[in-house]
């Protein structure tokens, strides 16, 4: 099979390895779309990497035994390998498991783990059916397209009588986006990149602002002085951290899903005690939840196709990456099977 690498500083490569072999209740899935993430900054680093990408949609070609699933079904592939046996992955919060199974020791290999690829091998409860009307690429944002975004809407139970902010307008953000409108609330995005600002507004955000100066001043007019009433962060930026927790209404529900390794101040008792607000972490949603995600799916079809900036085949993983790098994108699916157009 083929896959896409990354060999030097923004050098990707297409490299052919052996195909995974089914094995147990370990299905070999054929990658038809894969998501990209931020695997371009490891690119644009110059780090080493022949096992990249998290996400896709795909078709069951061969299993070892029966199991859940069989050749033929279209599925959506789940990130990680999660145990399936402790309470967390039995309760569907299988992304917080804390003894995921070993990958290299299984296979003997590595090889298969990796979804910037045609083929790939994954433990049939992390294979989730994909409905018959819902086309492959759509299927394939029920991963960080739209999931970390829906986990945290579901949590803090987003509805048509709230004001969300949403803060940072990646791929991620722009999903939360779609979600928010699609549970009726209205929303207001934050972003420093005029393009993914524009882009907002065609997903259906009320009002997009800049960041830094009278932003928060600006979310103040447009909540009438009463605050947003839920927030999610999808920057990574504890100044964007800070917007939440500052914009946010008193008893209202702040949700933090980019991923950030610095500091952010927080008094408790100005911030928490005194406002009466919940803050809280979202990484996916719950696997009980995936039939609903697919209603969402289902339910908006135009807004998902203007969530897909941009699709490329797999041997321009490259080009892919140098458009991500310049945030005039929104989310990118590669296809691992498409041939590149002459």
């Amino acid at each position: 099979m083929l896959k896409a690498s990354i060999i030097a500083k923004k050098q990707g490569a297409v490299v052919e390895v052996p195909d995974p072999i089914a094995k147990e209740n370990w299905a070999v899935v054929k990658i038809l779309a894969a998501p990209m993430c931020t695997e371009y900054k490891a690119y644009l680093a110059g780090q080493v990497n022949a096992f990249l990408g998290h996400e896709a949609m795909g078709e069951v070609v061969d299993v070892a035994q029966a199991c859940r699933v069989a050749p033929g079904d279209r599925v959506v592939v789940m990130p990680s390998y999660a145990c399936g046996r402790c309470d967390l992955c039995i309760g569907g919060e299988y992304i917080h498991c804390e003894d995921s199974l070993d990958f290299n020791a299984f296979t003997n290999n590595g090889e298969g783990r990796a979804t910037m690829a045609q083929l790939m091998l994954k433990p049939d409860w992390l294979l989730r059916k994909v409905p018959k009307d819902v086309p492959d690429d759509y299927a394939a944002l029920a991963c960080c397209g739209l999931g970390p975004t829906f986990g945290a809407i579901q949590r803090m139970a987003v509805s048509s009588y709230d004001t969300l902010l949403i803060t940072g307008l990646g791929p991620v953000g722009l999903g939360g986006v779609v979600n928010g409108v699609y549970r009726g609330a209205r929303v207001i995005a934050v972003d420093a990149h005029p393009w993914r600002r524009q882009r907002a507004l065609e997903l259906g955000a009320d009002a997009v602002l800049e960041p830094g100066g009278n932003c928060l001043e600006a979310l103040r007019d447009l909540s009438k002085d009463r605050g947003v009433d839920k927030a999610i962060d999808c920057s990574g930026n504890p100044q964007a951290h800070r917007l939440c927790i500052d914009a946010v209404r008193r008893g209202g529900d702040v949700a933090f899903v980019g991923e950030c390794s610095d500091e952010t101040s927080i008094c408790i008792s100005r911030d928490m005690i005194r406002k009466g607000i919940r803050l809280i972490g979202s990484w996916h949603y719950n696997m009980a939840d995936f039939s609903r995600l697919m209603a969402t799916v289902r339910a908006v079809p135009e807004q998902l196709e203007r969530l897909i900036s941009h699709r490329f085949p797999l041997e321009k993983v490259s080009e892919a990456w140098d458009l991500q790098a310049t945030g005039e994108c929104a989310k990118i699916i590669l296809k691992p099977w498409e041939k590149a157009r002459v």
